[in-house]
């Protein structure tokens, strides 16, 4: 059983590869970007609440963070062929940008403006640190160059 399983996982593994390597750009946004774009919102959300000493609405939005939507799995397959050998790296920054922002929804529970501060720090930090790594080439493999940010 182990076996047909290996074949299709690398017969996926090629397929995504090879649509990578083709340089074949998305007619239209990818489902990550929205799923980005509400991560900045609530990212804003949180910086406001943090602002206000609102911690209820600093805890309300951290799960929101921390449990964020996942791409369609095909578009998943994409990112994979992207991605390629980086795929550990890639996934280590999504788990600690899951692991900070339940801290600073646990800090928040705690109204602890100190750890929610620094917690919120740590889980800006995490997407500053795969936005510097991966933001712009993957830009430039799925709209093209021109749609890369600097």
């Amino acid at each position: 059983m182990k076996q047909p399983r290996k074949m299709i996982f690398n017969l996926l593994a090629s397929s995504c590869l090879l649509f990578a390597a083709s340089g074949a750009h998305a007619a239209e946004p990818l489902a990550l970007q929205k799923i980005m774009k509400d991560l900045g919102k609530n990212m804003q959300l949180i910086t406001d609440g943090i602002s206000r000493g609102d911690w209820e609405l600093v805890e309300k939005t951290a799960p929101l963070i921390a449990d964020h939507p996942k791409p369609p799995f095909g578009e998943k397959l994409r990112i994979l062929g992207f991605v390629g050998t980086n795929m550990n790296k890639y996934k280590d920054y999504d788990g600690e940008t899951h692991d900070h922002a339940q801290a600073v929804g646990k800090a928040a529970r705690a109204k602890d403006g100190r750890e929610v501060i620094l917690a919120f720090e740590k889980l800006q930090t995490s997407c500053y640190n795969c936005h510097n790594e991966f933001r712009k080439p993957f830009v430039e493999h799925f709209y093209g160059k021109k749609n890369a940010v600097q």
